[in-house]
């Protein structure tokens, strides 16, 4: 018998698409990936990977269903044998056994304390819909524009003012009072008196994961009672520092979407998605944690962040921001007028301009950016400053060539030469999982400096020559696909070509430089290479060749644009209309493609 709890690590850990692509081969359609199914035979790829669902499913077989399906039906494996098979290939230790007393009885104890958080969520909202001492709630729930649609799809409950109404109820259904204790929603009675309520007139929210289970709740006050708002303390069903409140209503809605909405609170959250985005989450009254990236990156493909535009709003957003390029999403921050929070915006200026703002997103770098530029100031030794604190937060960039991007603006902003900003204003940090800190910071400095002269869409493919002279899994690689796929650049497709056919595990590329087949261009690029380590590009080997890939099919976009825009104008002069027809309708097909991938 293996755990839920292991099942659920197994899930969120192996990927759907890395583990496919290891029996056969996948390209990327859209948002999904398509192949040849590996359980009937065809000609024409009918099988689809879906990344965001971790869901495969095929037209032609009907066959379905998640990694563990996959691996079942393409090994021939049990259940828990797949499931032993994938904690083998992600690191995750799986043992198949019965199990023992102590595990069987936490088993139970989570299931009851699940119920009786179950029975307390439906007694809270019985109460609010349908009890007397619940208008107040309704009340207050009508006064900021929610209706019973929000109420009964977010469960919405309410705690009277009885100091003991939950602690009754669940007695008389049968439960003892230490699972309320464990779950911290009653506690103890002082000096003989009966246990009492945690939540008392307080709006309640439940927080229910996405197995549709209430793993604890929020309550706010109705009254001048402080806190505002009260939480369940942990519990054995509930860690805060992995929880989302709406995850089980939103979660279709963002791996349909690829793209999550994340705010602060839960009226936030009700404000957002009574506005018609159902893509919304918000931390339970924490900042957001490592556990929350990852449980995003699972889920979405970019994060926005819509915080209160305050102080401490802009605070958790650059906190958040940190954690998040860690798990290497994109990230966005949506600005609001100052003072704001989502709700209060979306009442003032409706949901139409409420729109607008989400589309007009800025990247979170950016933000960042501008903000503690603006912070520190324009003098000299503000420019300084804010040039120290920029660049060391570079590394949390996945791409080189978007930290270069940033670099260059940066320079431009505050008039300090790159070269300067890298050597001087501090190293860039490094991205989540690359290793020991001091080479990382290193490899980054590198990868920022490398040919400063060049064009940014260059650079890529100096580093994938770079890594062509000194990686033999590169040579053989770029033999087999061939170097027109990843060098737009002429001189240095011809370098790439000279490096593939040179003799020996390791081009001597001294003697070719001085090479009478090269030009003078190709030798100064033989030079630039020689006098680079490619040690720090090895971990970034995948990013560089998509870089360069995307490079060579933007060029062939936009050499293909210009050519069909020449079509069109001699087409019109000679009144050819069929002609001007499809041209432009290919032109338009291809700015939507370039459009899309800038």
């Amino acid at each position: 018998m293996i755990s839920e709890e292991k099942i659920g690590e197994i899930r969120q850990r192996a990927d759907i698409v890395e583990v496919i692509s290891s029996y056969l081969d996948l390209k990327r359609v859209g948002g999904n990936f398509q192949g040849l199914c590996p359980f009937h035979a065809e000609k024409s790829p009918s099988f689809n990977v879906n990344p965001n669902r971790q869901f495969f499913h095929c037209f032609g077989c009907n066959a379905g269903g998640d990694v563990f399906t996959f691996l079942m039906r393409m090994e021939g494996l049990s259940f828990i044998e797949a499931a032993q098979e994938l904690g083998r290939r992600f690191g995750i230790e799986v043992e198949d056994r019965q199990p023992t007393p102590a595990e069987e009885e936490q088993r139970r104890q989570r299931e009851l304390l699940l119920r009786i958080n179950e029975v307390a969520a439906d007694f809270y909202h019985h109460t609010l819909v349908e009890k007397e001492e619940g208008k107040k709630g309704l009340d207050y729930l009508s006064k900021r524009g929610f209706g019973r649609e929000t109420i009964d799809k977010f469960h919405l409950g309410f705690a009277s003012e009885q100091w003991s109404g939950l602690a009754t109820h669940l007695r008389g259904k049968g439960f003892e009072p230490e699972g309320g204790r464990k779950l911290g929603l009653i506690r103890i009675g002082k000096n003989g008196r009966e246990d009492f309520d945690f939540f008392r007139n307080r709006l309640i929210f439940p927080i229910i994961n996405s197995r549709n289970e209430v793993t604890a709740f929020g309550g706010r006050a109705l009254d001048s009672s402080l806190p505002k708002y009260l939480n369940s303390p942990e519990s054995p069903v509930y860690r805060k520092a992995q929880t989302f409140y709406g995850l089980c209503q939103a979660q279709e809605a963002i791996r349909r979407g690829g793209e999550c909405i994340l705010v602060e609170g839960y009226f936030d959250l009700l404000a957002v998605s009574r506005a018609g985005y159902e893509n919304v989450m918000a931390t339970c009254g924490t900042a957001l944690t490592a556990e929350h990236a990852t449980l995003l990156r699972r889920m979405s493909k970019k994060v926005l962040l819509l915080f209160d535009q305050d102080a401490a709003g802009e605070k958790a957003t650059y906190r958040s921001m940190e954690e998040l390029l860690k798990e290497q999403l994109a990230v966005a921050v949506i600005t609001l007028d100052p003072g704001e929070d989502p709700d209060s915006f979306i009442r003032k200026n409706g949901v139409e301009e409420f729109g607008r703002r989400i589309r007009e997103a800025r990247p979170v770098f950016q933000a960042f950016m501008e903000k503690i530029l603006r912070e520190h100031g324009s003098s000299h030794e503000g420019k300084a400053r804010a040039a120290e604190e920029i660049v060391s937060k570079l590394g949390l960039l996945p791409s080189p060539i978007e930290r270069e991007l940033y670099l260059q603006d940066l320079a431009v902003k505050t008039g300090i030469a790159p070269e300067i900003l890298t050597a001087r204003g501090g190293k860039p940090s490094a991205p989540a999982n690359q290793g020991d800190s001091g080479k990382s910071d290193k490899r980054n400095l590198e990868m920022v400096r490398f040919s400063r002269g060049e064009k940014l869409t260059e650079k890529s493919q100096n580093w994938l020559l770079s890594l062509l002279a000194a990686d033999p899994e590169a040579r053989r690689r770029l033999t087999v696909e061939g170097s027109q796929r990843y060098f737009a650049d002429e001189n240095r497709r011809a370098v790439a070509d000279h490096l593939l056919e040179s003799p020996g595990s390791v081009p001597d590329l001294a003697k070719l430089a001085a090479s009478p087949k090269l030009c003078e261009k190709q030798k100064l690029i033989v030079m630039e290479v020689l006098n680079e380590s490619a040690a720090h590009l090895f971990e970034e080997r995948e990013r560089i060749f998509h870089d360069c890939c995307r490079t060579v099919e933007m060029q062939r976009l936009q050499q293909r644009s210009r050519e069909l825009t020449r079509l069109i104008i001699e087409a019109e002069k000679s009144g050819d209309s069929d002609t001007v027809t499809i041209c432009s309708r290919e032109k338009m097909e291809i700015n939507r493609l370039l459009k899309s991938r800038n």
